[in-house]
């Protein structure tokens, strides 16, 4: 197998523990609770060594900049069959949720939209940052920073794919504020590897 499946698998899988995070979100009334409970999918990701795009971009060298697509495709590819499976299975109401919470987002102007996914960058990559330090031990610094993140709004690239494949709102807009999500990610994600060099 090489190492381009490999990564391919392990981001597929990635994929889906996000959307099997997100419907946990989308199934809980109390949103403290639900993203409480949506970071057991970095956990899991994390202790399993999975590839998930945002947990991943951080840390990107010359060597694993190639697997840049192949994150977020098989990411893309896990969402969908979180999706595809949530609809198959749970009710209406969850769709109706998801709805909400999609019309939500695209109602957002795209420079809010660039500021959200830099901050949830930053959020992931101090919990990665949190479970890397401690190898895991001290699974708030990775929780707390998840609860962060969704409390707050902040915009998640690979969860909104989940969402948006969970509702079929897809058009060239829910496109755009994907790429938006990606690169604002990543920029959040680098912001804190810079400076984690510079005060080293």
């Amino acid at each position: 197998m090489t190492s381009f499946t490999k990564e391919y698998i392990k981001a597929i899988l990635a994929g889906v523990m996000i959307g099997l995070s997100g419907l946990v979100y989308l199934s809980v009334e109390n949103k403290i609770v639900g993203s409480f409970l949506f970071s057991f999918g970095l956990i899991t990701i994390l202790s399993q060594g999975w590839s998930l795009y945002t947990g991943k971009i951080g840390y990107i060298t010359k060597n694993t900049a190639k697997y840049i697509p192949v994150w977020l495709f098989g990411n893309y590819i896990g969402t969908y069959f979180a999706a595809a499976g949530a609809l198959l299975t749970n009710p209406v109401d969850i769709y109706q949720r998801a709805t909400i919470l999609c019309q939500a987002k695209l109602l957002q102007p795209w420079p809010t939209v660039l500021i959200l996914s830099i901050a949830c960058g930053i959020m992931m990559t101090l919990a990665v940052d949190g479970y890397r330090h401690t190898l895991g031990s001290h699974l708030i610094l990775v929780i707390m920073p998840i609860m962060i993140f969704i409390l707050s709004g902040f915009e998640h690239s690979i969860a909104n794919m989940f969402y948006y494949n969970l509702t079929s709102i897809w058009s060239w807009k829910v496109v755009g504020y994907i790429f938006i999500n990606i690169v604002g990610n990543a920029v959040g994600a680098l912001i804190i590897q810079y400076f984690n060099k510079e005060t080293a």
